[in-house]
């Protein structure tokens, strides 16, 4: 990992005696969307990256709406989210560990068509998580050769 941000957005987690309860807003995808731009922005800021489709892309798919929002709201060229969309149709909301499903399925597909890196042939990428509480996590990532 060289550059992350980390950011709340809306407290969706509560604990009592029965544990933890998790309230799932419908607007979940709205908010993600009105603040992914920032927090995209400060985790590449150390980088000079600009150019959002010149990355690799690994977004956790808590659903089709959040894929598409975030899609729409860094102007993604679609092929850019095909791994996540891929993960999510496969296995479905897995929470965290569907990153690491779509890591794997990102660089299967890169080794099969010949990319030079495990990133679609791409030298850096981002990986997005959102989590409880409505977090959103943000790693920069670097690719290896395949």
């Amino acid at each position: 990992m060289l550059f992350s941000s980390y950011q709340v957005l809306y407290q969706t987690v509560h604990v009592c005696e029965a544990g933890l309860i998790f309230y799932l807003r419908q607007d979940i995808p709205d908010l993600i969307s009105e603040n992914i731009g920032s927090n995209i922005a400060e985790a590449l800021q150390p980088s000079c990256i600009s150019d959002w489709n010149s990355l690799f892309w690994i977004v956790y798919p808590g659903g089709p709406a959040i894929v598409d929002q975030v899609e729409a709201k860094l102007g993604l060229k679609p092929e850019k989210l095909r791994a996540s969309r891929h993960a999510l149709a496969e296995y479905g909301n897995m929470f965290g560990a569907c990153v690491l499903f779509i890591l794997d399925e990102m660089r299967r597909k890169s080794a099969k068509e010949g990319h030079r890196t495990t990133g679609e042939g791409l030298e850096w990428g981002v990986l997005l998580g959102f989590g409880p509480g409505l977090t959103v996590e943000t790693v920069v990532l670097h690719s290896v050769a395949t």
